[in-house]
């Protein structure tokens, strides 16, 4: 079986560094992030000629950015809502048709590589990064049986691991689109009846990853997270200089918004890793389900079928106060009362109010109102949710005494990184500052980076 995969290139035109940094470019992506996702790709392009691809042979580029939780924190899989955007930083990749089943996935930066068959049978590894090409790939020959080829992939990062800008995620969506792109899975009718638009795409890869269903597209074992589909949806929906704010299960688009001008964003990367394995997942994995928790005594007690804390919220206007007083009443197996309304009091104000507010305040121009709406965000976090540690405290803290407009931890939380909104003027300054106190407060804790950053482009092939 041979196919040109829609849009590809030859091999040797993705060699070309200037080719290549044009299109970066092209994509939307500012001079000094382009150059480097132009020269990423052409280093993953060289790696794939090392390994036997033809010069001229068909080869498909994607840029595929991390991402940041502005706000909305353990929302989405609950219905909620989020600010979001998609960054400069993320994953570089270059994929090559096989005529085989086989597919290779190099890193060209550690130089590990692993290889497997596409197959429904495949047992991925938790624990290593190839747990996520894997279990894309077993997905795909579930969802999507039938003749498929093999690839061969090599892909570059540079984003912070485990520290909450999404690597992991980003590296689950750059594998699908690199499948896809060599079996033109946009073209099957069972892709098309699915996904039809960026938003199901990114809803179907969030179940990719916790394992769930898809509306026609069967669920199978994820990756060991109970997680939802804001990443994904940043990932493939963000607009470079912009906050994108959706709404979740299904996933639907509310609104954008320009960052304010003359601001941009440093993340501090906490230097705790943020792994999702071993009692890590578990304490995610609580979080999460705690929402769900919350959702099935709402059930239980009302006989209504609502899936999520968020459509429980929408049956009517008196639903906070029945899920209050089910809360306080009823027993779980698992969870405190306490617990569960300290759960459902954290998703009510980061959904509700906080994300709605401060989006109101960033599209009236009030950072002010915005700082604060920020800092009610966190202080939730820290009390009611529970997945804050001293270092993204202090973090969070530190920024705004430094004069940061606003500044949050984001992500699955216990560990990873913080967020601060600073004048382009005093960034350098006031990031050298940030890393200096925090250093100062956590002299034992090695690997953490302040890296400025912008809200980026969607994930996006390299156009011929």
């Amino acid at each position: 079986m041979k196919r040109t995969p829609p849009g590809a290139l030859p091999l040797r035109d993705l060699l070309d560094r200037d080719l290549t940094t044009a299109g970066a470019r092209a994509m939307g992506l500012a001079e000094a992030a382009a150059a480097e996702a132009g020269e990423t790709i052409a280093r993953c392009a060289h790696l794939l000629r090392s390994r036997g691809s033809a010069l001229d042979g068909p080869a498909s580029a994607l840029v595929v950015p991390g991402r940041i939780e502005f706000l909305g924190k353990h929302t989405d899989y609950a219905g909620g809502r989020s600010l979001l955007c998609a960054v400069d930083r993320g994953i570089r990749l270059v994929v090559a048709p096989r005529p085989d089943h086989a597919v290779r996935v190099h890193d060209v930066r550690s130089g590990e590589r692993v290889e497997f068959e596409l197959a429904p049978s495949l047992s991925p590894r938790p624990g290593h990064w190839s747990n996520y090409p894997m279990t894309v790939a077993r997905r795909i020959t579930r969802n999507f049986p039938g003749p498929l080829l093999g690839a061969e992939i090599a892909f570059a990062g540079n984003l912070p691991r485990a520290a909450g800008m999404s690597s992991s995620s980003a590296l689950t969506v750059a594998v699908f689109l690199a499948l896809a792109t060599v079996n033109d899975l946009p073209a099957r009718p069972e892709y098309g009846r699915a996904i039809r638009s960026r938003e199901e795409l990114a809803g179907y890869l969030g179940t990719v990853e916790n394992g769930q269903s898809f509306p026609g597209l069967p669920g199978d074992r994820g990756v060991g997270t109970f997680g939802g589909s804001e990443d994904h949806t940043a990932i493939l929906c963000g607009r470079a200089g912009s906050l994108v704010q959706y709404s979740f299960c299904p996933v639907r688009f509310e609104r954008a918004l320009a960052l304010p001008a003359g601001y941009g964003l440093v993340v501090a990367s906490s230097g705790i890793v943020a792994e999702k394995t071993g009692s890590a997942l578990e304490r995610y994995n609580a979080v999460s389900e705690k929402a769900r928790a919350v959702a099935e005594l709402w059930r239980r007690e009302t006989g209504r079928d609502d899936s999520t804390i968020a459509a429980a919220l929408e049956s009517g206007a008196d639903a906070a106060g029945r899920i209050r007083s089910i809360l306080r009443r009823a027993r779980h197996e698992h969870f405190e009362r306490g617990e569960l309304l300290d759960r459902f009091e954290q998703f009510l104000a980061e959904s509700v109010v906080i994300v709605p507010a401060a989006a109101d305040a960033l599209a009236s121009g009030d950072l002010a109102r915005l700082g604060e709406q920020v800092d009610r965000s966190q202080a939730e976090a820290e009390r009611r949710l529970g997945n804050q540690t001293p270092e993204t405290s202090f973090l969070a803290r530190s920024a705004r005494e430094l004069g940061a407009a606003a500044a949050s931890a984001f992500g699955a939380g216990f560990g990873g990184s913080v967020w601060a909104l600073v004048g382009d003027a005093a960034a350098e300054d006031f990031r050298a500052h940030w890393a200096e106190a925090y250093r100062g407060r956590f002299p034992q804790v090695a690997g953490a980076e302040f890296l400025p950053v912008r809200a980026g482009p969607a994930a996006a092939a390299l156009a011929p």
